[in-house]
């Protein structure tokens, strides 16, 4: 089974996304607004009960940390997604490191750029159309994450929650 580890923003947050994902993001119904901490990877029902171990394990050294969203931003050449640039801070970038540094599945082939997805699988019209209008109007939001989600996909591609954990580190 396909499982990920994610942090949810606040539902302000997720519902400006939304206003987005709806148009412009063909995975809007399938996933809610969210920052990938650890990319998708597989375990079995076996694996997985060693895998939330490992999460909580990871989550008592981590306390909560801000994330802070200031700007729209484009993955554009590489791939016409359009998402909501988060700042990285030391907190995130060691949580991030910790779940994927020699943890479970393979370490992502991409650096990590905090973010959440607003538009994919955009044309290129479609997404030279749209970026510099979403630019123009921009994003301001802060909040405090204090908690990650495991994740798992149904069979009809659909995402939910496994086991939710809270950040209890710097206590």
């Amino acid at each position: 089974m396909k499982y990920g580890i994610v942090a949810f923003p606040s539902k302000k947050l997720q519902d400006l996304a939304n206003g987005y994902r709806k148009r412009y993001d063909p995975h809007y119904a399938l996933i809610t607004p969210h920052m990938t901490m650890k990319s998708v990877f597989n375990a079995t029902d076996t694996e997985i009960e060693d895998v939330a171990k490992a999460i909580k394990e990871v989550t008592k050294k981590h306390g909560p940390f801000e994330l802070n969203v200031a700007k729209v931003s484009t993955f554009a050449p590489i791939t016409n997604a359009i998402y909501f640039k988060a700042t990285p801070n030391d907190e995130m970038l060691n949580l991030h490191k910790d779940l994927n540094d020699d943890f479970f599945g393979e370490a992502s082939e991409f650096s990590f750029i905090p973010h959440i997805t607003i538009a994919q699988r955009l044309s290129s019209g479609e997404h030279d159309d749209i970026i510099g209008q979403l630019k123009m109007v921009g994003v301001d939001h802060s909040e405090t994450i204090d908690r990650l989600h495991l994740l798992y996909q149904l069979d009809d591609g659909s995402w939910t929650v496994y086991e939710t954990f809270r950040l209890e580190g710097n206590k």
